[in-house]
């Protein structure tokens, strides 16, 4: 687990409350939009942030995030753009662990293991790959331990009991559980089968699970905050973002992850 993980996910611990990740497509509304975002999205109390990486078939994701990964994907948005975007977010104080988020094609075309040198080179702490398993993942992820970045398996409702161990085993920074059997997006409420898949997971690992999929209010990430170790919200991030113009998009989106941590924006930078 790269450092920057470890020492989130314990802070949140020492405080009795679950991390809160945010999500962020690349490039949406428009790539100079970007690191803003990233900055703001840690002034409104992000512990963790995911930047999702454009990619022209994002099947795991609903209609929200399909809509910004199509905007990214038109502005010609590549991996090596986002690792430029997380270099120069570090270049302008980012502190919290940002971690990759996206498919596997982008990085086959970049290379396996460039794309995790290079990923820790611009300052990003690990990869959340939602169509590479670890039993087809093993030359990723051992790319990834080489250059100390992390890789984040994923469990879902529909991962078998037998193969939990196995999943679990794949992971070295946290373990991402998707709550719902379906795509990314607002849902109206929380699966009630969330409880018991976090203690299925936790029955193999002493990492942090983290809850994400269908999490978009602030009672629903309270509710599965105290399940889990983290809460990983999108798609109504997302939403925030295009709710009105993009001058206002960097505001919008600092203000929802406020809403859904219940911070008072006592950290927030002031000018950024």
């Amino acid at each position: 687990m790269s450092e920057r993980l470890r020492a989130s996910f314990a802070a949140a611990r020492a405080e009795g409350r679950a991390a809160f990740v945010a999500y962020l497509m690349a490039g949406h509304p428009a790539p100079g939009r970007t690191v803003p975002l990233l900055l703001a999205l840690e002034e409104g109390g992000a512990d963790v942030i995911e930047l999702g990486v454009p990619f022209t078939d994002p099947l795991a994701d609903g209609a929200t995030i399909q809509r910004a990964n199509e905007t990214a994907v038109a502005a010609g948005v590549t991996f090596a753009d986002c690792l430029g975007f997380a270099r120069e977010a570090r270049a302008r104080g980012l502190a919290a662990p940002l971690v990759f988020m996206g498919y596997d094609n982008p990085l086959l075309a970049y290379g396996e293991e460039r794309a995790a040198a290079d990923a820790a080179a611009a300052g990003a702490d690990g990869f959340i790959v939602v169509d590479l398993p670890p039993e087809e993942g093993g030359a990723f992820r051992a790319a990834c331990a080489r250059h100390g970045v992390g890789y984040v398996p994923l469990v879902a409702p529909t991962t078998a009991a037998a193969r939990l161990a196995q999943v679990a085993a794949a992971a070295d920074s946290f373990i991402y559980c998707v709550s719902v059997t379906g795509t990314t997006g607002q849902r109206a409420e929380l699966s009630p089968d969330i409880g018991g898949l976090v203690a299925a997971i936790r029955r193999h690992t002493g990492l942090p699970v983290v809850v994400g999929f269908g999490v978009s209010t602030p009672a629903q990430a309270a509710a599965a905050g105290r399940m889990a170790d983290g809460v990983a919200v999108g798609s109504a991030i997302i939403a925030a973002i295009d709710g009105g113009s993009a001058e206002d998009c960097v505001a919008r989106a600092r203000a929802c992850v406020a809403r859904m941590t219940g911070r008072d924006g006592a950290r927030m930078r002031s000018g950024a």
